[in-house]
């Protein structure tokens, strides 16, 4: 009676084992490229929704940040990462409007910076220009 039972699970688990590989159609490999591949889409998707989520967040929280405080963000004092967190503003135009500072106009970033008339109209309510004076 324990033999049956045995002999009877261990054809019961090796039937288990080999059945998503016949209904593959394939070799135990196959099987496993095809898990690898389905997870790296999987991770793919993910990680394009993150970037989207993650940037719509940013941008949405520094504009409702700004709006809550009344606060604007001065381009002649603003630091690389508070710049980078305005919308269309990335490392490329933090840097060229850092590198032309002073502004006495906060619509100069167009001509000084290089930053597109696009990107300068998304954040003209987020940012000043208050003339610096010059240190004593």
């Amino acid at each position: 009676m324990r033999l049956k039972k045995s002999l009877l699970g261990s054809i019961l688990a090796v039937t288990l084992f080999a059945m998503p590989l016949f209904a593959a159609g394939g070799t135990p490999q196959d099987a496993a490229t095809k898990t690898k591949d389905t997870t790296k889409t999987a991770a793919d998707k993910t990680a394009d929704t993150a970037k989207k989520v993650g940037t719509t967040t940013k941008d949405t929280t520094v504009q409702t940040a700004n709006k809550a405080t009344g606060k604007m963000l001065d381009l002649n004092t603003a630091t690389k990462d508070e710049l980078m967190a305005l919308s269309g503003i990335g490392d490329k135009y933090s840097d060229a409007i850092i590198k032309n500072r002073p502004y006495a106009k906060k619509d100069q970033i167009v001509s000084k910076a290089g930053v597109p008339q696009a990107t300068y109209d998304k954040i003209k309510n987020q940012i000043v220009a208050h003339k610096t004076t010059a240190a004593k």
